[in-house]
């Protein structure tokens, strides 16, 4: 064997990644798994309240129909790359019925596999390298992690807790609105599950108009307020907001659907067109009889969307009256699925979140999974029965006096 040979031989190969690829920020929910999943491997009986994954199926109509269309012959093909005109129509009408806006579904509206495939390929095609995107802090992982691996310039506009977990619009500089290309807004939002008035949607499209920028809102939570007349408002009711803006929409957590994998981008018809040519590119359809489902959700009378808020309800008096009653802070949010509250003095979120986890054997998620502004502040699920999130409040209460927090 020549040296050459032998070389080539005891050579150890290493892939080489992008710089894409080298960037990509750790998954704050995978890493809560690992982290719960040790607890339990060591025989801590962990009552799991990080995750946002809905704990309830879809309503028995919606089940029985996705049953059925398993035996569609043609929901074995691949679907039509907008997605079925029906369930398109569909979000048509769920618009028009719910919001009071008017869309066309050829131009308007586009099916992907749930929000953050829609927020991925909106990242894709609007923020390019050095490119100003914006959103409110405490936000969404997601956001962070496509800023960053699109190289994009991170704008955070922090929310304060006396105007409702909003950011102040009227405080952000005007050099950052004139370089800014993408706002990204989210309400009812997670963490904090905070709502936003119409009017804060008609100073934000005021600006977008005024400067030139794009406004994404991630409207998954949408129904899921905790009054039946106080629900979140869709950016696009927004009059000029369809100029502006796309609107990110979720039948994960309104139907119970979240393993099932649907939703739709609407708005500016440029935006939707543009999407979808890079998605049939770099995406999948949605599964037919997913689609086939999601058509009889969206035009049905929306009794089972309110049906899983007032489950939402009950649960979430449970959560952040029972920690209220202990002496702790609690966001009185107004929509969403979490809970949203203070460490003790002295204890950050993630000190907290993390004795929690080792004393009292409840998971959340310290409030520095979601930015800055909420680094003393922990985020709780409700997605868990009543009795559990009952035991969850007593574990705490429990460790308040192994910890002398009393």
């Amino acid at each position: 064997m020549s040296v050459a040979q032998a070389d080539i031989r005891d050579r150890v190969w290493t892939p080489r990644f992008t710089p894409i690829a080298q960037t990509i920020p750790p998954n704050v929910f995978a890493d809560m798994d690992v982290k719960v999943a040790a607890a339990r491997a060591a025989g801590a009986d962990v009552i799991d309240l990080a995750k946002g994954n809905p704990d309830a199926y879809p309503a028995d109509f919606i089940r029985d129909v996705a049953k059925s269309a398993v035996d569609d012959p043609l929901n074995a093909r691949y679907t039509p790359f907008d997605g079925k005109p029906a369930f398109l129509e569909a979000a048509a009408h769920w618009y028009r019925n719910v919001h009071g806006v008017d869309l066309d579904w050829t131009t308007q509206l586009f099916a992907v596999e749930g929000a953050v495939d829609g927020l991925a390929g909106l990242f894709a095609i609007l923020v390019d390298r050095g490119d100003a995107v914006a959103f409110a802090d405490p936000y969404y992982p997601s956001y962070h992690c496509m800023a960053v691996m699109h190289g994009a310039e991170e704008i955070l506009l922090p929310a304060r807790a006396e105007l409702g977990w909003l950011p102040d619009l009227d405080a952000v500089d005007e050099s950052v609105w004139r370089r800014l290309r993408v706002l990204v807004l989210n309400y009812p939002n997670n963490p904090t599950g905070a709502q936003a008035p119409a009017s804060f949607f008609e100073h934000a499209v005021a600006l977008a108009k005024r400067y030139g920028f794009l406004i994404v809102h991630d409207f998954a939570y949408t129904g899921l307020g905790v009054r039946d007349d106080d629900q979140q408002v869709s950016l696009l009711a927004v009059p000029g907001a369809i100029d502006v803006a796309v609107e990110v929409d979720s039948l994960s957590k309104m139907y119970a659907m979240a393993g099932w994998r649907a939703g739709f981008v609407a708005g500016n018809r440029d935006v939707v067109a543009r999407l979808k040519q890079y998605h049939y590119q770099m995406g999948s359809m949605v599964t037919g009889m997913i689609q086939d489902a999601g058509v009889v959700a969206l035009d049905s009378d929306q009794s089972c969307v309110a049906e899983l808020a007032h489950r939402y309800a009950r649960r979430r008096e449970i959560v952040a009256g029972g920690l209220r009653a202990l002496g702790f802070d609690v966001f009185d949010s107004a929509g969403g699925i979490y809970v949203w509250f203070k460490a003790p003095d002295g204890w950050s979120g993630q000190r907290f979140a993390d004795t929690l986890l080792d004393v009292a054997e409840v998971a959340g998620l310290p409030g520095t999974c979601f930015g800055h502004v909420g680094a003393d502040w922990v985020r709780l699920s409700l997605l868990k029965d009543e009795a559990q999130l009952r035991e969850a409040v007593q574990r705490i209460d429990a460790a308040r006096d192994r910890l002398g927090l009393r």
